[in-house]
């Protein structure tokens, strides 16, 4: 993989706390505004500049795309965010509810993402694909990194480890959900030994961030194909990612709520689950391990089991396709999960609470309390280039958007 440092843009001293915000894909406008509230340079007024136009504004217009970046150039006139004097890159911690991940910021090449050396899971949604290449061309900046994995290396292991022991952080402070960011600077120079070990790791994985990356990846080819002097040095050649060792992640589970029983009535569609698999009224409200599923109704938990899939293909082999292919098709009618408006998808983080008040509500009839997807079946989907189930897997902590800013001039 080709990988560099860069020159940052990065918030002045203090002022991370004030300026980082959750990614843009997280919350819907009305959330971003409501998170946005009082914090007059949240990054979410550049990735989400919408929040601060009329509520009927179409997201996607010129109005949208002319306020974030007004709001990007005045973070700067500001003095509110810094560009870097040299090449870095930027060793970031994130330690949530006592595990820690440490990842490594960074440019990667967009060449390595056409040639799959980068590789995906996922497919992107034209319109949210469209938007971010719009946003990227109009800041001429990545305002966001991609969240990637890769196979762990001892070497790059190390250094990380030793340098956050050794050296005093430039970012550290705990968000509203609790979590601790913690920033580590390294000068190109001095982070020669781990972007060499880097450069030898012959794959990376997209965990989250394909419409970041997606774009990008638009953006430096039209860049370059509108450039009769092109030469490859350009710095639209690369796009901003922080790389994570595989072991360290944690993928927590995306849930699923149905509206309906689809004319069956709750013991009829127990009755149905029991005569297929294996079926256990025990109470748990999360599963042991794969091969089962904790469903919730009619105010009870039970926990749904079954033999290992033998196929080749691994996306088979995961629970949702399970799930989707054995019960929510043939016994709710759920078709696609992607259009179907009787299904919806509650990210693991929200926990079992959250599916136990939707169904007590009476608006949605059962709810399936998943076993989370592993990175290693992630990387087995994408080794074999087919695309995961949607909703198959919800990462976190989330990146944070402010902390270091790529730009392509």
């Amino acid at each position: 993989m080709r990988v560099k440092a860069f020159p940052a843009l990065v918030p002045a001293p203090g002022q991370a706390p004030s300026i980082a915000s959750v990614p843009y894909d997280v919350v819907n406008t009305a959330e971003a505004r409501a998170l946005a509230e009082g914090r007059p340079n949240s990054f979410l007024r550049v990735v989400r500049a919408e929040l601060e136009l009329p509520e009927d504004t179409d997201p996607y217009s010129d109005a949208v795309y002319e306020n974030s970046r007004r709001n990007f150039e005045r973070l700067q006139k500001e003095g509110l965010f810094v560009r870097e004097p040299e090449p870095c890159v930027y060793l970031y911690r994130q330690i949530m509810d006592g595990r820690a991940q440490t990842g490594i910021t960074l440019c990667c090449h967009i060449e390595d993402y056409e040639n799959d050396l980068i590789r995906k899971h996922e497919k992107t949604r034209k319109v949210k694909e469209d938007d971010r290449t719009r946003l990227t061309d109009v800041l001429s900046a990545n305002t966001g990194p991609v969240f990637l994995t890769y196979k762990d290396v001892d070497a790059v292991d190390a250094f990380v480890s030793s340098w956050c022991a050794d050296h005093e952080p430039s970012i550290d402070f705990v968000d509203d959900v609790n979590v601790r960011h913690t920033v580590w600077r390294v000068t190109a120079d001095e982070a020669s030994p781990i972007l060499e070990a880097i450069g030898e790791v012959p794959l990376s994985y997209v965990a989250d961030g394909h419409h970041r990356s997606a774009s990008a990846a638009r953006v430096g080819k039209e860049r370059r194909d509108a450039n009769p002097d092109h030469d490859g040095t350009e710095n639209y050649n690369w796009f901003m990612a922080v790389m994570f060792p595989a072991s360290q992640l944690k993928i927590l589970p995306y849930n699923r709520v149905v509206k309906d029983l689809n004319g069956m009535s709750a013991d009829g569609f127990l009755k149905r689950l029991a005569d297929g698999f294996r079926l256990d009224s025990n109470g748990k409200k999360s599963p042991d391990g794969p091969e089962s599923v904790c469903v919730y109704l009619d105010g009870k938990w039970h926990t749904l089991g079954w033999d290992p899939v033998e196929s080749e293909s691994p996306i088979d082999r995961l629970d949702v396709s399970f799930l989707q292919d054995h019960i929510l098709t043939p016994l709710l009618g759920i078709g696609d999960p992607r259009t179907d408006e009787r299904i919806d998808f509650i990210g693991g983080i929200r926990g079992t609470a959250e599916l136990e008040k939707r169904v007590d509500s009476g608006e949605w009839a059962v709810a399936f309390s998943m076993y989370p997807t592993t990175v290693q079946q992630l990387i087995d989907i994408a080794d074999a280039g087919e695309i995961m189930p949607p909703k198959s897997t919800w990462f976190e902590p989330k990146l944070r958007s402010g902390l270091f800013v790529y730009t392509l001039d």
